[in-house]
Formats: structure tokens, sequence, C-alpha cells
């Protein structure tokens, strides 16, 4: 007896099926297949011929590869019992339920009491696939590894993308080749991580940002996970994704993974970037239903050093260059001077703010914005009234490492968690306080499911209460960027890093997943205290613009010149931000690898803008033509090169663009590209084009 089912979402088909009732397996996974397709003809294909060296049949490479099964590589499951003895489960078909949308697939092992569940929903509008496994057992079991609904990855492919990075370094895509054998990544800092994004893309062989067939997932956990690709000794390969092994720490009768999110694309890597950039915004982020403003934070302007008449002068010229959010970040409560103090003590220091936070939360009302506050409720000082109080709300040993003189409170203790929701939710009764930047500043001592469960339950109890407080996820920046703290949250941090030229890139990879409208990007100072480099404000401001533009330096420092071009580029950014934020980010390939360029497309196609940067000296003199992509090919598009006036004296001839706009098709535009007039390294060229 053979079962079978079919998932469709307009552009890509999962059709699953299993033999004489064991476990189901993918057998095919692509382009959406015709409606009328013999499910029974495409399960027949998909077996393997045998040979000599195999077993005499080829073991299955299921939705949980089942060691008790002969399966030759990384099993989907491992446990034990309560005693310590390991269990190794046979699972056979119990049922199929279809609800909400979705299929269910139960499956059960009577000799040991465990039971399997496999959900799948395919989602018709972004075009992801979501599905999560569940383990039930009849009496409590160690879970070391439970693996996400596993799938095989294609043959036609010479490499794996997967997500590296640093502290200031965020989402650095490593290009890994397949070979024999696993290919292993593991998040063991309690957090998503800046180390390891958990995300991949497979591309097939000849792919590029606007070409070719691609297959991406996205873990949507906000601890540590786990991330396995591996190709067996029999060629078939396989994608493994769960919670790192081990941080399920305590026995239980039921374990569930996180949502692993599935995108298949036949229009290169940019397929799956807009499949993941619109289930973010349009199904993950809950978003109050306003216009996303322009946004100032001043932690580079003054650090620990609040003083009232400084923060409302601060804010005044922020308002004057266009912002419309001001957000206090550390060093207003407790005895907050530096870093060594106070966390936990969530309480407005007399000292700094001697009739609390009234005058500074009036004073930028008054000027037409909103209030935000930093918080980090998850870690501790000891230095603290809290961590006198309660050492035993530590989370770890007391000998443990410490991270920026600062321990992490175990939030997995409802107590815990009770006294944090008390404090802050006095600050948000107590002030108008519109906005949360919500900080995570070291690693866990070491990964724990139940720590990121706690956190979640935290940040769900103060968005129930205070529905209206937007919320920014920052871990030192990019440390916890994923699909299940953005459930939570409206915002990322992406990086630390306000270097112009560090974040282009950033940005630019991390746009593989992420919409503009959750990706915070701001202007920072003239001269980077992360990088010691130097950027023109230009540069500074249309690479903010690509993304939720904001504000993170001292107004004080301008120049009337960079004042004045800082206002431009905010006015552009606001004139245009309702379409901006709801647009499609399309990388580009360039022919010259100085170039980062990307095409934000508007929905529906009737207009789009293309910033293009050079990042570094072109080897060549003249600069190569820029394919777009995403247009119509028979349509007539008018683009126009918005900031020519930025062209350099070194800029001599007299190309079309730096004239006037030109009216092209969507053919030539894509085929043979635009050629855009020279300019120097670490500047940026934005063409804006209209469909006509």
């Amino acid at each position: 007896m053979t079962h079978h089912w079919r998932l469709d979402d307009g552009r890509q088909t999962l059709v699953l099926a299993a033999r004489g009732g064991s476990l189901p397996e993918c057998v095919y996974w692509g382009a959406a297949l015709p409606g009328g397709e013999n499910l029974e003809t495409l399960v027949a294909a998909h077996a393997l011929d045998v040979t000599g060296g195999m077993l005499d049949e080829t073991p299955g490479l299921s939705l949980c590869p089942e060691a008790a099964r002969s399966f030759p590589g990384q099993p989907g499951l491992v446990l034990r019992d309560g005693g310590g003895t390991p269990l190794q489960p046979r699972f056979s078909f119990a049922e199929t339920r279809e609800k909400d949308s979705g299929l269910h697939l139960v499956y059960r092992d009577a000799a040991t009491g465990i039971g399997l569940t496999f959900r799948f929903k395919p989602d018709l509008e972004t075009h992801v696939i979501t599905c999560e496994t569940t383990l039930n057992a009849d009496r409590p079991v160690h879970l070391h590894w439970l693996a996400a609904p596993v799938l095989p990855a294609p043959h036609l492919s010479d490499e794996l993308i997967d997500v590296a990075g640093r502290w200031c370094g965020e989402f650095q895509l490593i290009r890994t080749p397949w070979s024999a054998g696993l290919r292993a990544r593991e998040s063991r800092t309690g957090r998503s991580g800046h180390e390891h994004f958990p995300g991949l893309i497979i591309p097939a062989r000849g792919t590029t940002n606007t070409q070719g067939e691609a297959y991406g997932f996205h873990y949507g956990w906000s601890g540590g996970h786990r991330m396995l690709a591996e190709e067996l000794p029999d060629g078939r390969r396989q994608v493994q994704f769960g919670h790192a092994t081990g941080s399920q720490t305590t026995p239980g009768t039921q374990f569930q993974t996180a949502p692993l999110y599935l995108a298949y694309s036949n229009t290169g890597l940019n397929g799956c970037a807009v499949a993941f950039q619109r289930h973010a915004r349009d199904r993950i982020i809950h978003q109050p239903n306003r216009t996303r403003p322009v946004h100032y934070n001043c932690w580079e302007a003054v650090y620990f050093d609040h003083k009232l008449p400084d923060l409302q002068d601060i804010a005044t010229r922020a308002a004057s260059l266009g912002a419309e959010r001001f957000v206090l970040d550390d060093g207003w409560f407790g005895r907050r001077d530096d870093d060594t103090s106070s966390l936990g003590d969530w309480q407005v220091d007399a000292r700094k703010y001697p009739e609390g936070l009234g005058p500074l939360i009036n004073h930028v009302h008054a000027l037409g914005m909103t209030f935000g506050l930093w918080f980090e409720p998850e870690m501790v000082n000891e230095n603290s009234d809290l961590f006198r109080a309660h050492p035993d709300w530590v989370l770890g040993p007391m000998d443990q490492m410490r991270g920026r003189q600062q321990l992490v409170l175990n939030l997995a203790r409802g107590d815990v968690r009770d006294h944090l929701y008390a404090r802050i939710a006095a600050i948000l009764s107590d002030h108008a306080v519109e906005y949360i930047k919500w900080d995570h500043n070291r690693v866990l001592p070491m990964p724990d499911a139940a720590q990121t469960s706690g956190s979640y339950a935290l940040i769900d109890r103060l968005r129930a209460d205070f529905p209206q407080v937007e919320i920014e996820s920052c871990a030192s920046g990019g440390g916890r960027i994923d699909f299940g703290i953005l459930q939570r949250t409206q915002r990322v941090w992406l990086s630390d890093s306000n270097d112009a030229l560090e974040r282009l890139r950033i940005q630019h990879d991390a746009a593989l997943f992420l919409p503009g409208s959750v990706t915070g990007s701001h202007v920072g100072p003239r001269h980077c205290h992360t990088s010691g480099r130097t950027i023109d404000i230009s540069m500074r401001a249309w690479v903010a613009a690509q993304r939720h533009m904001g504000f993170e330096m001292d107004p004080r420092e301008l120049t009337e010149h960079e004042a004045k071009v800082l206002a431009d580029v905010t006015r552009w950014w606001k004139g245009n931000r309702d379409w901006l934020m709801h647009a499609d980010i399309l990388r580009l390939d360039s022919a010259d690898p100085a170039v980062i360029a990307e095409l934000q497309l508007a929905q529906g196609g009737s207009r789009f803008v293309t910033f293009a940067a050079k990042a570094a000296t072109s080897a060549q003199i003249s600069p190569r033509p820029l394919r777009l992509t995403g247009l119509e090919p028979m349509t007539t598009y008018r683009i126009d090169l918005i900031n020519r006036s930025a062209a350099p004296g070194l800029s001599r001839g007299s190309p079309a663009l730096k004239r006037g706009p030109l009216d092209v098709s969507g053919a030539y535009l894509m085929g043979h590209g635009v050629t855009l007039p020279w300019h120097f390294p670490e500047t940026m060229w934005v063409l804006e084009g209209t469909r006509l």
C-alpha cells in the first residue's frame, strides 16, 4: 500500500509518499507540476535501483530518517528513555488530517510509545511552505535531537550557500562545494547568532541572483539551532534543521521543532529572497497599521552621558532633519554610567532625570516625534539591586565567564518573568513610550531551549498588554534575527556597524531573507567608531535610505552642507516609503565586482528604484552596463538618475542619463543594462524607473 500527498502554492509543488505504512519521504520538490500529474507514477519513478555494495533495498530518506531502518546517514531523531537507554523507534502510519489548509501526517511506534506528527502548510500568496515536526511520548523521555521535516537537496547543484558572520560583520554568505559526507553548522550561543544565521540556500548549477533554480530554507527559532547538509554514500542529499543538540535539558512528553520555511525559485536567488521577504512582512511580523517613521537613536551621540538640555537639543536638530521617532538608548536607569552596573534595575535614574523622563518625552512629542526606550531585560549586572536580592535568578553557574560585565537571567523561571514584566509594564504604563529597543548583548553560558521559550513568553505578555508599543530586536546588532523573534517584534537592528560600506554589504546579503520594512539602517557619524573609517554624508544617507531609514549620530556635528544632503535624502525617502516598505528587494548581477546593486520593485511593478553603489575601485576605467531584473520586457520605462548633480569632476563625458530621463524597454534594461556615469568608490547612483 502506498500513501501519497501533494502540496502546491502556485509556484512550487511538494509531493510526499510512503510505502507500506513507513514514514513518508519527499519524492518531488520543485517547480509547480500540472494539476493532473499521476502521483502513483511519480512514486514509482522515484525508486532507486540496487547494485553491488548496497543493501537489497534502499533505506528511505524520510521526513525523519530512522537509525533503526538502516539509514546510512544522520538520523532525524536521537532520544533516550527516562533511565538513559537509547530509543530507536520504528514508526508506522496512524492517520492523516487536513486542517486549516494544511496537512498533518501522524505516525506512531507502539513498542516505545513515541509518536511523530508532521505539519505542512503552503501559502498561495507568499509561495512559502511552512512545516514542523512534533514528538509525543507516553512517558517522559530525554531528547537530544529532533529535526524539522527532512527534505532532499537537489542533485544538479555544486554548492550550498549558508550564512556566517561576526559582530559588525553579519550575514556573510559562505559557498561550500558539495562533497561526500557532512556539512554541519550549529549555533550553541543560545541565540540565533551572528555566527550561524539559521538559513540555507541551495542553488542549481549556473544559478545567479536573477536566473536559475534555487531552494531556500529558514529555521524560525531564536535559540541555538543546528543545520546538517549531507551527501550520503549512495549520492542522495539531505538537509536537516532543528534546535541545537542537547538544548532540551529536561525530560518531557512533548517536543516540537520551530517552523521550517521552504521556498523554491526558478528566477535565481531572488525568487527565494522575495518569497521570504513577503512571508516575513505579510505573515510573520505583526505591524501596527502605521507608516514607518524616520528613526533617531541617540546612542552614538551621547552613549551613557545623559544630560537633559543636550538630549533636547539633539532631539530638536534630529526633528529638523526629518526624524519622526526619538529613541533614548542605554543609560537612563539605575546608576548606569557605563556597562558594568544596573542591568535589571529598570527604574529611572533620578540623578540624570530628577523630574523623571517626562520633560524629555514632552519635548520629543512637542517636536512631532514619538518616543522610544532601550531595555535589556534578559541580562543582569552583579553590581545591581536585582542581583544582590536574587543571585539565584542567574542562568548557569556563578563561576561562568562574564560577557560585557553581565550575566543572564533565567527566563525559564516564572518568577523571573513576572518580576521583569512588572518593572517594564510600570515604565510603559507611567510614560508615553511607543517603542522599545530590546537588546541582548551577551551569549548564554550554554544552549538552553527553555531560555528562548521564556523570552518569547515575556515578550508575548508585554505585546498582549501593550499592543501599540513596537519592539526592535537587537542583540549586539544582528545576533538574534529570525522569524521566531520577528513574530514578536517589528524591526531588527541588523548590525552595530554604522559604517556605510559594511552596512551596504550586510543589508544586501540579508535581503535574501529580510524585507526592507523590518530592517533598520541608520546614518552613522562621519567617523565610524567601529571601523575608524570616514565616509561622505551622501553615501551614508543613501545606504540608510535602502531600508527602514534612521539616524544614529550627533546632529550637532553636521556641517550646513551635510545637514542639507541628509534632509534632502530623508525627504526623498519619506516621499517614497509607502511603496518602498512593501517593495521586493531584487539583488542584481553586476558585471563589475566593485559594484553592489539592487532593484526595489513596487507591488504591481509600476515603479522601481535601483541603488548602484561602488564599494571599491573598479578594475576597468569605464562603468560596465548594469542589467536590471523583474521588469516586463515589452513595456517601456522612464528611467531617471535622481542624484546626477553628485557626478564628480572626473566624470567628464555626457552620457544621456546625465542630461535627463530616458524612455527604454524592459527588454533593453534587462538584456543590455543601464550605463551609469563614472563615479568614485564609496559613492552611489540612485536610478528611479516608472512604467509608462
